[in-house]
């Protein structure tokens, strides 16, 4: 008796990745030569990313510096949320940058959505913020990872639990 294959759609994104990006950010910060005298900052707050600076193209410098170190460590750009940028106190501004983690309900009806459209014999459903999706051949499961990964939806997926 075969028994039904299946897998986990999820987007996480790996904490401590990002928690020593941030750490290498911050030191580059005391480093850099145009930062001296700088008001500049990277604060970790449990899902969320706090930038400060002086002004807005500083601003603009320390994500470049953020970027490249989650870039470095394997963080996917797409799981950052940036908000809007605001005046602070001392004249600074401040930027959140929120971490995406799971799937969106109206994401996750998308990849449904694709994962229907292409015919394949498989069944998804949502399972709070990931997607299961299960079947009774491999191969086809195998063909909706294919499938998925060739797609934009915006958000970094990971496939995981393959059984």
């Amino acid at each position: 008796m075969a028994k039904d294959s299946s897998f986990d759609i999820v987007s996480k994104v790996d904490m401590p990745e990002v928690t020593n990006a941030i750490q290498q950010a911050q030191r580059e910060l005391e480093q850099r030569f145009d930062f001296k005298n700088s008001k500049s900052s990277i604060d970790l707050e449990s899902d969320k990313i706090i930038l400060v600076s002086d002004d807005d193209f500083k601003l603009s410098n320390v994500v470049d510096i953020l970027e490249s170190k989650l870039v470095k460590r394997g963080v996917s750009l797409r799981a950052l949320d940036y908000g809007k940028v605001q005046p602070a106190s001392g004249n600074t501004v401040k930027q959140e940058v929120k971490l995406v983690q799971g799937i969106a309900q109206d994401k996750s009806k998308l990849v449904i959505k694709a994962i229907k459209d292409s015919k394949i014999k498989v069944t998804a459903s949502i399972q709070g913020d990931e997607i299961r999706v299960s079947g009774k051949n491999k191969d086809d499961l195998q063909a909706v990872i294919a499938l998925l990964r060739k797609e934009d939806f915006g958000i970094e997926l990971q496939f995981i639990n393959f059984r």
